[in-house]
């Protein structure tokens, strides 16, 4: 992961996700490039449609012809390759064969529909391809989520002072969330979307504090801005977004992924909250795991605050 501007020697920085063959391992190669394409140069962004867009195809072809289909050198490919954290062509072409076999087996056993959305499909067409697409963002991001550096976040929560969550639009709900969850459970926590607030919640916060910045693309400069505001405050920063070398990553101490895919029809879509949802849960049950008692007795409480507000059954007969 990118340096930050100040040093935080209790937090190690964490790998690049990109990079990492820890995690290189785990996430299929498709959904590493995808998450890529913003920080690739255009001709590596054209080895990677290619790639994403027709991986079966692209596991056939020999480095001349990739390149040759891209419109890029055989160097080009080898960046990719090195950037997606693979040895050499020959590494990708196998991962590549390997994920197509996969992914032709499940689509023979009927449990692939395609991910986007066209103008002909019938309602209980777009009905199975958004199921899809929003089961199988929850699947990869879970699958490439990086264990070291979410112990890292976890870890920083439990000993927060407070918790500070910024995200915007779509990425506001994901934040709202997270600060009920951990209020549930004993934590201070505020979630901010207004940029006023943001910001001057920013300056009260210091070392003692954790801050959230959410972002799909990662290049939400409202969030961004309030984030960096709580790193130079002194607050130790996580990033959560889709895009491991987007611009809040740079300004992060930690950096944690999700991989969704937004279609024609759905910018901000389910998939990718559920996606965001999906890493925040997991960061929820580390810190309620760590303060097992304290968590179950302070859920026991507030549950039983509204308990008094649901409905009795028996009210509903007539």
């Amino acid at each position: 992961m990118t340096g930050r501007r100040r040093s935080a020697p209790s937090i190690p920085a964490s790998a690049e996700p990109a990079t990492d063959p820890t995690v290189a391992d785990r996430s299929p190669t498709t959904v590493r490039a995808r998450g890529l394409l913003p920080s690739l140069s255009p001709a590596e962004r054209r080895v990677a449609r290619v790639v994403i867009d027709e991986a079966a195809t692209a596991a056939q072809l020999t480095i001349t012809e990739l390149a040759d289909r891209a419109g890029a050198s055989e160097a080009t490919v080898i960046r990719f390759c090195r950037t997606l954290g693979f040895g050499g062509y020959s590494e990708l072409r196998l991962t590549l064969a390997a994920e197509a076999g996969r992914a032709y087996e499940a689509t023979a056993a009927g449990e692939s529909v395609g991910s986007d959305i066209s103008e002909t499909d019938g309602l209980a067409e777009v009905v199975k391809k958004i199921a899809f697409a929003d089961a199988r963002a929850v699947e990869e991001t879970a699958r490439q989520i990086d264990i070291a550096v979410l112990a890292q976040v976890v870890d920083i929560v439990v000993g927060a002072r407070r918790v500070t969550i910024y995200g915007v639009g779509a990425s506001a709900f994901v934040a709202a969330d997270f600060q009920q969850k951990l209020h549930r459970i004993g934590l201070i926590a505020y979630a901010w979307s207004d940029m006023h607030m943001a910001l001057t919640s920013a300056a009260l916060l210091d070392e003692r504090d954790v801050a959230f910045g959410i972002s799909h693309t990662g290049t939400t400069m409202d969030t961004i801005e309030a984030f960096t505001h709580a790193g130079r405050r002194g607050a130790r920063t996580v990033a959560l977004t889709n895009f491991p070398k987007s611009p809040i990553t740079r300004v992060a101490d930690l950096v944690l992924t999700t991989a969704a895919r937004e279609t024609t029809f759905r910018s901000g879509a389910m998939a990718s909250r559920l996606a965001q949802l999906t890493v925040i849960d997991c960061v929820f049950v580390g810190v309620a795991q760590r303060t097992y008692r304290e968590t179950r007795a302070a859920l026991d409480a507030t549950y039983e605050a509204v308990s008094g507000r649901r409905v009795v059954p028996d009210r509903w007969r007539g």
